[in-house]
């Protein structure tokens, strides 16, 4: 957000619902089903969830956002897990906000939240760039982010 306006990202536009209260502005959060702060990195965060259950075929059902988990001892918060139809993690999301430089530090960040997680998909976004690697022995950069797969008839 600038002064008030929210800042256009490079992701597909979104029908976001927004309101101000108390002179702060919210947002709804469609995982969570209410209105939270609106930081500049919930707004990439509201943005890439609609990325991922209007594009790739995520069901909102199967996304958990700020998801606590223990990391040596410590708690710790996935932006975003994305859960696959056997309740295993199969995308975990760093979320920054614009102005945060996806640099080192911040993949180095989701890495050590996907030691935990243990996700095969891993992602990172500041709503301007997004990257997204998959990790099974080796470290494999993706050019965009995988579609959800379909189920499968039994």
């Amino acid at each position: 957000m600038s002064n008030g306006r929210m800042l256009p990202l490079n992701l597909p536009p979104a029908d976001l619902t927004v309101r101000e209260e108390n002179d702060r502005m919210l947002i709804l959060d469609q995982v969570r089903g209410s209105f939270v702060l609106c930081t500049p990195e919930e707004w990439v965060r509201q943005h890439f969830i609609h990325f991922m259950t209007a594009f790739r075929g995520v069901p909102v059902g199967l996304i958990a956002v700020e998801k606590a988990f223990d990391f040596q001892g410590m708690t710790r918060r996935a932006d975003i897990v994305v859960y696959n139809r056997h309740g295993q993690p199969w995308l975990v999301v760093e979320c920054k906000a614009p102005d945060v430089e996806l640099k080192r530090h911040v993949f180095e960040q989701v890495g050590r939240y996907n030691r935990v997680i243990k996700a095969p998909y891993v992602g990172v976004t500041n709503g301007l760039e997004h990257f997204c690697f998959s990790v099974d022995g080796e470290i494999r950069f993706h050019s965009d982010f995988p579609l959800f797969p379909k189920q499968h008839p039994s």
